[in-house]
């Protein structure tokens, strides 16, 4: 198994399920319409209520969010996809795709979009068998990247024209299966 280097091990050793300031807990039905909030604020990309309420019904356990000050401030949602690995040529593999993930923007920078990734990362890993993540995300959006990059991600190919505005996408990568992981999230 590869581990990790430098400062991801110390990052993977918090516990992402109560941090100061914030909880991170699975998402319940009457959580969409601040979720849906939270979505049209700080992406530019939308989706149905159909389409939340899928990935919730599939996926539960990967569908997150963080409660700060009594009320939702950020989410992650992701879908299990059996499909060929990000990270090994010509391998079948069990995917956990981060479908997106926001945070508020004045509740930006405390840990909390860390925390929802390691706990949808260790929830894909434990409930679905997932042992890889994979996102897309701009190649503008320097913030994602650099949190990205902190988690161990690393890119895996350029997606022209990915987003509906014309912009690429990169596709970042990791596995999720390490030991240290899954003993900094239990």
């Amino acid at each position: 198994m590869k581990t990790f280097k430098g400062s991801n091990r110390e990052c993977l050793k918090a516990s992402p399920l109560i941090l100061e300031g914030f909880e991170i807990r699975t998402f319940r039905r009457e959580d969409l319409d601040r979720v849906i909030e939270i979505n049209t604020r700080c992406l530019p990309e939308h989706y149905s209520t159909f389409f939340y309420l899928d990935l919730y019904d599939r996926f539960p356990k990967t569908f997150l969010v963080a409660v700060v000050d009594n009320e939702i401030q950020g989410y992650i949602m992701c879908r299990i996809e059996r499909g060929l690995s990000k990270l090994r040529a010509l391998r079948l593999t069990r995917l956990c795709h981060v479908v997106s993930i926001a945070v508020m923007e004045a509740y930006r920078r405390r840990g909390i979009a860390t925390a929802l990734m390691l706990r949808a990362m260790r929830n894909a890993a434990v409930e679905y068998g997932a042992t890889e993540c994979f996102l897309e995300v701009r190649v503008s959006n320097e913030p994602a990247l650099r949190l990205y990059n902190k988690l161990g991600f690393r890119k895996t190919r350029r997606i022209v024209g990915y987003y509906m505005d014309g912009e690429d996408a990169w596709e970042m990568a990791r596995p999720i299966f390490e030991e240290d992981l899954m003993k900094g999230l239990k």
